[in-house]
């Protein structure tokens, strides 16, 4: 099963989310990331946070969307989109109409202020992100109907 995880920028959320599905995931998945409007590179507080929970940062970078609707594109089984941008706007038309589900994260990468309280911020994203994906990977998914699916990964975020 392939997984897109989507956000505007591809920077911080997205990519999280993609670090966190592929290791607890552990082969029964395969996620990737990406953005309407790519920054271009991933936030380096994202990065930090991610080399302190022991992730391989080297494989993480900012990346289109458009990545992921060609001929030579991954099928993608489920978008989950991170941010109220990316679920608002028009989406491509990927291949294999994947489930589509919202979870919507406040933007850590929009914090201002001490390094501190950005890191937080970034710590609270990946520790819901990580939740809603612990409780993914409980479920029988592989065998769930796109509808059923779509309804369990709703729940799953509170929605």
């Amino acid at each position: 099963m392939n997984i897109l995880v989507l956000c505007t920028g591809n920077s911080a959320r997205s990519i999280l989310g993609e670090a966190i599905f592929n290791k607890l995931g552990a082969g029964r998945l395969k996620a990737f990331s990406a953005g309407s409007k790519p920054v271009g590179q991933v936030n380096p507080f994202a990065l930090k946070h991610l080399e302190g929970e022991g992730y391989d940062t080297s494989v993480f970078r900012s990346k289109s969307w458009d990545e992921f609707t060609g001929d030579n594109a991954p099928e993608i089984d489920i978008v989950v989109t991170v941010c109220g941008n990316a679920a608002g706007e028009v989406c491509p038309i990927w291949r294999g109409a994947p489930v589509t589900v919202h979870w919507g994260f406040p933007d850590p990468a929009g914090v201002n202020g001490p390094d501190g309280k950005i890191e937080q911020a970034f710590r609270t994203v990946y520790q819901g992100l990580q939740a809603n994906i612990e409780a993914f990977l409980a479920l029988d998914f592989e065998t769930m109907s796109a509808q059923d699916l779509r309804l369990a990964m709703q729940k799953v975020h509170g929605d």
